[in-house]
């Protein structure tokens, strides 16, 4: 299929990729032809590429007429950790393409704000929280009256959530700025497209571009058979045998893996299995990952995972969605994931190709959490 891609997007293309891929098919022509569009496809599936190089090809489009140092394009993301990665993997686009890119967010310096208050970029990346706080400088105001583009990012995160609705009126104020600007969406897992689409467009024309392969998963569920080796460290480090289970059996899993995430549900839960970690196997190379830490420590323990230099890392809805931490084995979720659409979320994390199997495991210590996760798991085998 042919596309109407400005040449130098295609050209930059086609020196990464050898053709677009299904999605891709689906969604450019939507968004080049000035549809507000939402795009629905697995995990690993070329999503982000859809989204943006139609936009980078009207940006150009734009530039090519005279249109230089102002802001036309908004991508926000639920999570500042994704910011970061989208802005290592964006930036090479924009600096082939010749397109000034920033991202901006609570962990952005005073310095680089002052910056971008003053300088505009033409493509900033930012959070539904950050990009409400763009409302409130007069400069920063002034910058989005040129905005023409805004693109969502795992719109389903943001679906019945506070944080959502904000945004939803959040874009609605900046139409009373810039006037009616062009809104992509994107998300992995929605269960009614229209009704997503309805919320993010309102009562605009829209589009979807749906695609879904089949994706297979492993997943395995396991609860407490306590043996006398669980005893023996259970007396010894006075923990609760079905704990002193647990860690062993998620220690028998990383040993048969080579990079590990371990999901918890709570930033609590993710400092005791850690410091339980540490007191038992002080030189077994596991870190922690969750929104409380400080930027610093977030980075290097991402930069740490994806270079293989720790083993697991352990982490609540942090490392949810799509952060470019290197290649990922598998996916142990402690306790119950408590919904289907976040447990094939987290597990898709694990042979985050198209073609590959995310092998998952659920570790329980409660019986109505194994019962739960048992039910779950039967519901996202079936989806």
């Amino acid at each position: 299929m042919t596309y109407k891609l400005n040449k130098k997007v295609e050209e930059l293309f086609f020196e990464r990729f050898k053709d677009f891929n299904p999605i891709q098919k689906i969604a450019i022509p939507e968004i080049l032809n000035g549809n507000n569009t939402l795009i629905v496809a697995p995990t690993g599936s070329g999503k982000t590429e859809a989204a943006i190089l139609p936009v980078f090809s009207k940006i150009l489009e734009l530039k090519e007429k005279g249109v230089e140092n102002q802001l036309l394009g908004i991508y926000i993301s639920p999570l500042r950790a994704l910011n970061r990665d989208l802005l290592d993997r964006i930036k090479w686009w924009c600096d082939n393409l010749g397109i000034t890119v920033a991202v901006r967010h609570g962990d952005t310096e005073e310095k680089e704000r002052a910056r971008l208050s003053k300088k505009p970029v033409e493509f900033l990346i930012t959070t539904p929280e950050t990009f409400q706080i763009l409302f409130l400088g007069k400069r920063l105001r002034e910058q989005l009256k040129t905005v023409k583009y805004v693109i969502i990012d795992e719109l389903h995160e943001l679906l019945n959530e506070k944080r959502g609705i904000q945004l939803s009126l959040g874009l609605e104020r900046l139409v009373n700025y810039a006037g009616e600007f062009q809104r992509i969406a994107i998300s992995a897992t929605i269960g009614d497209l229209d009704e997503a689409a309805k919320f993010i467009f309102g009562y605009r024309n829209y589009k979807i571009a749906y695609w879904y392969a089949e994706k297979k998963y492993h997943i395995e569920v396991y609860y407490p058979e306590i043996g006398e080796e669980d005893l023996k460290l259970s007396r010894k480090y006075n923990w609760n045998p079905k704990i002193a289970w647990s860690l062993r059996k998620i220690k028998e899993i990383l040993d048969k893996h080579k990079s590990v995430i371990i999901f918890v549900n709570t930033r609590e839960m993710a400092e005791l299995l850690s410091s339980r970690f540490k007191v038992w196997l002080p030189e077994y190379k596991i870190e922690i990952h969750h929104s409380s830490l400080s930027r610093e420590v977030r980075e290097r323990n991402e930069k740490l995972f994806k270079e293989g230099k720790i083993k697991a890392i352990i982490a609540t809805s942090s490392l949810e969605l799509g952060i470019d931490i290197g290649y990922v084995d598998a996916v142990i979720q402690y306790n119950s994931p408590r919904q289907v659409t976040r447990l094939i979320q987290r597990i898709g994390r694990a042979g985050h190709r198209l073609h590959e199997v995310s092998i998952g495991y659920i570790i329980t210590t409660d019986i109505d959490d194994y019962a739960e996760s048992l039910a779950i798991k039967k519901f996202a085998l079936e989806k």
